[in-house]
């Protein structure tokens, strides 16, 4: 069964009413609490409660936001149903989204790289309508905050998928302008390993996401060969 069928088949026998927050945390909850045996579950109802939070963060909550999230994810029409109901349970208001946050970091403490992950399926949510919105920065920059992110870690985050950042390979790769060789050798090697597909897939993370780690780690190989050639290192 995939990643989606398993969320999806918690979604519907745990979908038995009660208070929003109560309902969409039963269904998170339930996979925390089963992380040992399946962590892409975990990962991916966290994203979907997430999201929808992050739906309502610009003011106007459509069902925009949840086609691009079902196309970026390869939600299957099988599954469709119920993964739309936790997502629009989340998204009736941002309320809470701090607890959800911070569930996600103490079950990946000491796991940057998945909080990454996490980040960068939320800035894809983000870019449904190409902008983003002052709500939609500070509700991501508080989760990254939450997350344990410093400023110069969200801001390269933020790099990989918003301009005028995008044109910056420095903020791209998250050092300073005037980090030396090594530094900056040592940083990108970093982030290749963390955001290499076979990495996420070690991690847990679904195959359905690995079309935003190829998409990622262009970006970062990009930013990494331009400020080699301005330096001229080999």
């Amino acid at each position: 069964m995939s990643v989606w069928g398993k969320v999806s088949g918690a979604a519907a026998g745990l979908f038995v009413g009660g208070p929003v927050g109560a309902v969409v945390g039963a269904v998170v909850g339930h996979f925390f609490l089963d992380q040992e045996s399946d962590p892409g579950v975990t990962f991916t109802i966290a994203l979907v409660a997430l999201a929808g939070k992050m739906a309502r963060a610009d003011g106007v909550a459509t069902d925009h936001e949840f086609e691009v999230f079902r196309e970026a994810f390869g939600v299957p029409p099988a599954e469709e149903r119920n993964v739309h109901r936790i997502f629009n349970l989340a998204r009736q208001d941002i309320a809470g989204f701090e607890y959800y946050a911070g569930q996600i970091a103490r079950l990946f403490v000491g796991n940057p790289a998945m909080l990454e992950d996490v980040l960068d399926g939320l800035f894809e949510i983000a870019k449904a309508d190409g902008v983003l919105h002052p709500g939609e920065a500070a509700f991501l920059e508080k989760v990254a905050e939450i997350f344990g992110f410093a400023p110069n870690e969200f801001r390269r985050i933020r790099a990989s998928h918003f301009a005028p950042e995008l044109t910056d390979p420095y903020v791209i790769l998250g050092v300073s302008y005037v980090a030396d060789d090594d530094e900056l050798k040592q940083t990108y090697r970093k982030l290749v390993r963390e955001n290499h597909p076979d990495s996420l897939m070690a991690r847990g993370v679904p195959a359905e996401f690995i079309k935003l780690a190829n998409d990622k780690l262009a970006a970062i190989n990009n930013a990494y060969e331009k400020i080699r050639a301005e330096r001229g290192l080999p």
